[in-house]
């Protein structure tokens, strides 16, 4: 603790032995800890947007079998590219592995960065089943660049699987 004689009007008060007490021990410990508060949060956001690099075996393909093999499935965005930052419509098309287009589907839509181990920015939903097997998915985003997957639960009468698909900005 320090302790400062502040002189008001002369020293005549700090004769009389008035004395102001400054705890700086307490504005140490509150500056610490504002300090190391503030290391933290830097380093979780230096995490999250700092990308490392996906496996160097990771499957970029964009049509296979499913999980069980129940289904053939392939993804690709609608406008035939896509950007970060923007919204963007993919067609999911579901085959049997013989060929036969997959029309009654129940479709559920999933997805995030593995390595930063969070969800999408949005919630995709397939919203029109468009023929051939081939239903469009609405409303996908990604925020930043890296390794994103898109995940897809299918159901039908055919079976139920997941087809996960990784992509990378």
């Amino acid at each position: 603790m320090l302790r400062l004689f502040v002189p008001v009007r002369s020293d005549y008060f700090a004769t009389l032995g008035i004395v102001v007490e400054i705890e700086l021990t307490r504005i140490w410990r509150y500056a610490a800890a504002a300090l190391v508060v503030g290391l933290i949060a830097a380093g979780g956001m230096m995490a999250m947007h700092g990308s490392s690099a996906p496996p160097a075996d990771l499957d970029l393909s964009r049509s296979k079998s499913s999980e069980k093999d129940v289904f053939l499935v392939s993804v690709e965005p609608e406008a035939g590219s896509f950007r970060q930052g923007e919204l963007h419509s993919w067609v999911l098309t579901v085959k049997k592995p013989d060929g036969t287009p997959v029309e009654d589907a129940s479709i559920a839509v999933d997805g995030g960065m593995p390595d930063h181990n969070h969800g999408l920015p949005t919630s995709p939903k397939v919203t029109a089943h468009i023929g051939e097997g081939r239903y469009r998915v609405e409303g996908v985003k990604f925020n930043m660049g890296g390794w994103w997957v898109l995940r897809f639960a299918i159901s039908s009468p055919a079976g139920a699987d997941e087809a996960v698909f990784n992509l990378t900005l």
